[in-house]
């Protein structure tokens, strides 16, 4: 993750953190971080007709349109959440850690929440459920591996 990180040249700071307390709501009550600077990192597959997937990255505090934005960027008519066991099979990483900067080429781009921009900062999973990453959300729009997306998430 931290080689991934260097080569894009992002600057970023680590959180350690306890598995048990890697999902957003209970990581910010133990390490006192507001929900507003979390985002979220997701897989979503598309139900009818299946096969399609994006990664959308979201903050916190909002929720993804999946079965209206999402669907109308991956050309298709339903799509859900992908599981847990797909989201690691695909990504290599646990719900809870995944990470926008560690996901395979065939996963990319991330899907960006144009809301992830107006923070001031961002907590990003770290690649597993022990690990997260702040960053300036400035770089979701800098590199090419994200693409930003208004409407998104309400």
């Amino acid at each position: 993750m931290a080689r991934a990180l260097k080569d894009l040249g992002v600057a970023y700071r680590t959180v350690p953190c306890d598995p048990s307390l890697a999902d957003t709501a209970s990581f910010c009550e133990a390490y006192g971080f507001d929900p507003a600077d979390c985002a979220n990192c997701m897989v979503i597959a598309s139900r009818r007709p299946a096969g399609s997937l994006i990664p959308a990255l979201v903050l916190a505090t909002t929720r993804l349109d999946v079965n209206g934005r999402c669907c109308e960027l991956m050309g298709v008519r339903r799509a859900s959440f992908a599981s847990a066991a797909q989201t690691t099979e695909l990504s290599g990483m646990e719900i809870g850690g995944v990470t926008p900067f560690g996901l395979p080429d065939d996963l990319l781009p991330v899907h960006v929440d144009d809301q992830v921009l107006s923070r001031s900062q961002v907590v990003v999973g770290g690649g597993d459920r022990s690990l997260k990453l702040v960053v300036d959300p400035a770089v979701f729009a800098g590199l090419s591996l994200f693409r930003v997306v208004r409407g998104l998430a309400a």
